[in-house]
């Protein structure tokens, strides 16, 4: 009987260490931050989870976009939640980095390598914020904080073409099996025109 008590106890403080942990973590865990109505800077997104990377990759036929590298990162928090359920938590973030490219350096003979920032690409998703769930902002190389962009510019274009969600999926190879496997994955995003 004393034994049983004591493997009892045992698991009732386990568990409440658990939840301490937990509490502790959710404190430290990356979200958006905003002053006034513009977002703040995101820092320390590249120790998030990387997702991909694009080269030269343009949504819209501007032939002065240049060949730039993109890489996406989204918090670890919400990367996991991602991988239990094909769905974005409110409160997810992702950052795409702008970068610039370059072939000739060092000892390097053929193909691209990344260089200088050029800006950052900032989705939110925050349904207690934005009437529609999900809003974008650019910011500059050195820009501190950064309003909402127009509707008309990338969450129309997110809500059109996303595969899951207002996330590109259909570019994320590791996430895009998983999507699927949730049925969270539209196919319409592979053929998408606009």
């Amino acid at each position: 009987m004393r034994r049983a008590i004591l493997l009892t106890v045992s698991a009732l403080l386990f568990v409440a260490l658990g939840h301490a942990i937990a509490s502790d973590n959710a404190s430290t865990e990356p979200r958006a931050q905003f002053s006034g109505d513009k977002l703040v800077r995101p820092e320390g997104y590249r120790e998030w989870i990387y997702l991909s990377s694009g080269l030269g990759m343009n949504y819209t036929p501007d032939p002065n976009m240049g060949d730039q590298f993109t890489n996406v990162f989204v918090p670890q928090w919400a990367y996991h939640q991602f991988l239990g359920s094909g769905k974005w938590p409110d409160g997810t973030w992702f950052v795409v980095e702008d970068r610039a490219q370059q072939s000739k350096g060092s000892i390097n003979k053929g193909g691209h390598f990344q260089t200088d920032l050029l800006g950052l690409g900032v989705e939110v998703k925050d349904e207690k914020r934005f009437p529609d769930k999900w809003a974008y902002f650019n910011f500059g190389p050195d820009d501190k904080t950064a309003s909402v962009n127009p509707k008309q510019a990338c969450w129309e274009c997110h809500e059109a073409n996303a595969a899951v969600e207002h996330s590109f999926v259909q570019f994320y190879p590791t996430l895009k099996p998983i999507a699927q496997k949730f049925g969270t994955y539209h196919e319409h995003g592979e053929a998408a025109t606009h």
